[in-house]
């Protein structure tokens, strides 16, 4: 039996970092383990996790709590606990090199400058990792720490559910159809 797919959602802890865009990832968990009635989010390797299934395919969501530059703390021990080898890891994160709404899922390549996904790598011994990359687009006047760590305009949060929305089926889709199908289906769209 297949070790069950790690999906980290990448974020900072506390409400005052809830809304902005680099919170993306804890959204789109949020949202994840509402539709699968998960159980709560709980307290463990420096995060809050849960396990789920779909259509019969088991999952754990974490949430890394140790702000987004050593989030792969949080997940290496999530991934030596439940023995989950790095192609079973699916990361969610803000992606700047994206317009706002863009999403697409990618195997394995570089960080982009992402710290979170920077402080993955070094920890979880390789980059072979899934992601869906959620685009939040590029400042243009704002330095690129300010806006991600800025809360979605107004425009943007009213297109949010529909967006969170769509990501949630593409993490369905990966579950359901494989990782490969998966992306050759979501990113066409």
């Amino acid at each position: 039996m297949d070790a069950p797919l790690l999906i980290v959602g990448l974020g900072n802890p506390g409400p005052k970092y809830a809304d902005n865009r680099h919170n993306i990832g804890f959204m789109v968990v949020d949202a994840l383990a509402e539709r699968w009635r998960a159980p709560a989010l709980r307290e463990k390797f420096q995060g809050r996790f849960t396990k789920a299934s779909h259509a019969g395919d088991e999952a754990v969501l974490l949430e890394p709590q140790t702000y987004m530059n050593l989030s792969g703390d949080s997940v290496q021990r999530a991934m030596r606990f439940f023995k989950i080898p790095l192609e079973r890891l699916l990361v969610i994160h803000d992606e700047m090199d994206l317009p706002f709404g863009q999403l697409r899922l990618k195997q394995g390549g570089g960080t982009a400058g992402h710290n979170g996904l920077k402080s993955i790598i070094k920890c979880c011994g390789g980059n072979g990792f899934l992601r869906l990359r959620f685009g939040i687009g590029r400042p243009r006047s704002a330095r690129p720490e300010a806006y991600v760590l800025s809360d979605f305009a107004a425009i943007e949060r009213a297109e949010l559910p529909d967006l969170i929305e769509r990501a949630v089926e593409g993490l369905e889709s990966v579950l359901t159809r494989g990782s490969a199908a998966a992306m050759n289906r979501f990113n066409r769209r």
